[in-house]
């Protein structure tokens, strides 16, 4: 079993930055794709952000510019970096991973707990 465990949230004027991170433990062989969503109050899950073991990334629309995601293989974490937020940046915010548990199983994907990122105007 795999616990995302999530960081960094909080309440930020408009313009401000905030940095979330997001760290993997339990029974874990490697990680391939871990990324960011997330969610507002009456809106569905939206991708935030993606990156790969190798490092290539995938952004949403409405953040390319603003966020950067990153991570750190040897400490199974990853990392988003949020400038220049926005009022409507302000949602829950989900850590997902894709965990291999050994090199002979297909992949399992979880999710952590949410933390809240506000943004005043």
């Amino acid at each position: 079993q795999v616990q995302l465990v999530e960081s960094g949230g909080g309440m930020v004027q408009a313009g401000g930055s905030l940095r979330l991170s997001c760290a993997a433990t339990g029974t874990i062989f490697s990680i391939s794709t871990m990324g960011w969503y997330r969610q507002a109050p009456g809106k569905q899950r939206e991708l935030v952000a993606t990156i790969t073991s190798g490092g290539s990334t995938n952004y949403g629309e409405s953040v390319k510019g603003r966020f950067t995601i990153s991570r750190d293989n040897a400490k199974n974490t990853v990392y988003l970096q949020m400038n220049r937020l926005k009022p409507e940046d302000t949602a829950v915010y989900y850590c997902n991973a894709d965990v291999y548990h050994s090199r002979w199983m297909r992949s399992n994907n979880y999710w952590g707990q949410g933390t809240q990122v506000t943004v005043s105007s």
